[in-house]
């Protein structure tokens, strides 16, 4: 067996077409026009990470996830949040159209952030869950994607910059830059595209 075919048994690297085929469930849409253009099925991998990195926590990711919080928390579907990087501000939240009654907080740290994680996606009784992980690495991904598979669970990791250059499994990896910029970094069941996309504005 050639080592190419090695690494595609040990699921570490994926076949662009298969990606395309089998990656399975209805794309969940973004809110975001530009982005929702750009993306296979137009909007989020369900059941799927798709993972955010930036140079820092807070840097664009709630301004990107609000609208598809909203829709789901006002359709009466849970939101589960593990371990953000600051208290949520209730009345931005309700800005954003937010039901904050359907919106949970885990104030976890370390491996039982990891843990809350895990078990929120794998319950599949949430509607979406976003986790801020700087410590999670590959292996670790691996098993959140699993988790989001048979949970049926819309997944966001939040992990730093310096993971740009680490193998992740996630069907979407997405850059974020300042001024509500974004850089599609892996697009399973596409290509990813060159330019940057601006998130500001609502589909």
């Amino acid at each position: 067996m050639s080592s190419l075919e090695s690494l595609l048994d040990s699921r570490q690297v994926w076949r662009a077409q298969a990606g395309a085929d089998s990656q399975g469930g209805d794309a969940i849409a973004s809110g975001h026009a530009a982005l929702d253009a750009i993306l296979p099925g137009g909007g989020w991998p369900s059941a799927a990470v798709s993972e955010l990195l930036s140079a820092g926590a807070g840097n664009g990711e709630l301004a990107l996830l609000w609208p598809v919080i909203s829709r789901m928390t006002r359709e009466g579907r849970p939101v589960v949040l593990v371990s953000p990087p600051g208290v949520p501000y209730p009345a931005a939240w309700r800005q954003a159209g937010v039901a904050l009654e359907q919106c949970h907080w885990l104030d976890v740290q370390g491996r039982e952030a990891l843990w809350a994680t895990e078990q929120c996606l794998r319950a599949g009784c949430c509607a979406a869950v976003v986790a801020w992980l700087p410590q999670a690495d590959s292996r670790l991904m691996r098993r959140l994607q699993v988790a989001a598979a048979s949970g049926n669970t819309l997944a966001f990791v939040h992990r730093p910059l310096a993971k740009v250059s680490e193998a992740s499994p996630a069907p979407l990896r997405l850059r974020l830059h300042r001024h509500a910029e974004l850089e599609i970094l892996k697009c399973r069941g596409g290509f990813p595209s060159a330019r940057r996309i601006a998130f500001g504005a609502r589909a």
